[in-house]
């Protein structure tokens, strides 16, 4: 990808303008752009970070606070002066971005995340065909999970589409910042930003449980009430779609279910054993031929068995019941990380530094002991 790229000049930076960096982030299909003090503008490509310019001069305190003046809304100018950091989405004509900017101890520093202006749909994304089951449930909660970065936006925008396109319903998309624009088909479509058209993910979501709604997005799931009131929403007839920063199906369990205080667990676990249709943990691998990466998911979808372990506080069982599940659509991250490297997508070193169970893995993929 690098090679189709014409880099302008290295005098010709700094820019004027944020515009002309994310122009060239843009055609040159980086992920993110980064534009700091006392560096030179950075972009990350295929899941690295890495120069735009090797020898470009780096930016100075005075070229970023001049970029930031430049571009930032006056909301967001006035957040920065009060507690030093702002998050927002900045829209131009080539696309839309999730933008951060911070006050550090050498000046402004601003990350820009590059998100598709189209909503691509599943069959687009390639994505399992039995998870468009998962969007046909009329109640019951979904999580998309994994660290930042791995996709976890796009399969949700991907799974709401889906349901824009079949149903004939209310979708609420509650979002820190609003990422995807998604037009309406044969639903009704209505998206609010966090801080800006509310005070908070809880406060968006007691509103949305009087607005009529089939079905919640949650763009993340930070506290307890946030989660409480998810959970809620998910039992008493919507479906709820949410994100939450974690590594495989047990683990986002615990982590569900440990933020509530000890003397309510055990009625959450009951809430949770019928209410979940699904975990989807997300891995995005640099390919091995280095054009880019290519996801690698975790599934699990609620069975009686699933359920029972939820009940009974035995999440550690998990991994094994996913193993035995593949007829209902289940899959363990390691036994897709093999797939891809059986299908020369991914190297043997990226299988097993990605894998849960190292040991097996190293024997699968033929690596040997150091």
């Amino acid at each position: 990808m690098l090679a189709k790229i014409k880099e302008p000049p290295a005098k010709s930076h700094p820019f004027a303008h944020v515009d002309e960096y994310l122009a060239i982030g843009k055609a040159g299909d980086a992920s993110d752009v980064h534009l700091g003090v006392n560096s030179r503008p950075i972009w990350r490509l295929h899941g690295t970070l890495q120069p735009i310019w090797p020898d470009a001069p780096w930016l100075t305190a005075a070229d970023t606070a001049t970029l930031v003046e430049g571009f930032i809304p006056e909301f967001n100018k006035r957040e920065l002066a009060e507690r030093g950091d702002t998050d927002f989405a900045y829209a131009n004509k080539l696309a839309r971005y999730r933008t951060s900017v911070v006050r550090q101890r050498r000046g402004m520093d601003i990350v820009f995340r590059v998100i598709n202006t189209h909503v691509r749909t599943m069959d687009e994304l390639e994505l399992p065909q039995h998870l468009k089951l998962l969007t046909r449930y009329q109640n019951g909660l979904i999580l998309a999970t994994g660290s930042v970065g791995t996709g976890k936006s796009t399969t949700l925008a991907a799974m709401v589409e889906q349901v824009n396109m079949e149903r004939h319903e209310h979708i609420i998309t509650l979002e820190d910042p609003i990422e995807y624009i998604i037009a309406p088909k044969n639903c009704h479509i209505t998206q609010r930003e966090v801080f800006i058209h509310t005070q908070s993910f809880g406060a968006a979501l007691r509103a949305a449980l009087r607005e009529d709604p089939d079905v919640i997005m949650v763009g993340e799931m930070r506290d307890l009430e946030t989660i409480s009131l998810a959970i809620t929403a998910s039992e008493t007839g919507h479906l709820v779609l949410a994100t939450l920063h974690t590594g495989n199906a047990s683990r986002t369990l615990d982590r569900l279910l440990d933020v509530f205080p000890p003397d309510q667990q055990e009625q959450v676990r009951v809430m949770v054993s019928e209410s979940l249709r699904g975990v989807i943990s997300h891995q995005l691998i640099p390919r091995k031929d280095g054009t880019g990466r290519v996801l690698a998911l975790e599934t699990l979808t609620n069975t009686p068995a699933v359920a029972n372990v939820i009940r009974e506080a035995k999440t550690y069982m998990l991994p094994g019941i996913i193993q035995t599940g593949k007829k209902q659509g289940m899959q363990l991250m390691d036994d897709t990380l093999v797939d891809l490297y059986d299908r020369g997508l991914i190297s043997a070193e990226e299988a097993y530094a990605r894998a849960d169970q190292k040991r097996e893995m190293r024997t699968r993929v033929g690596l040997r002991a150091n």
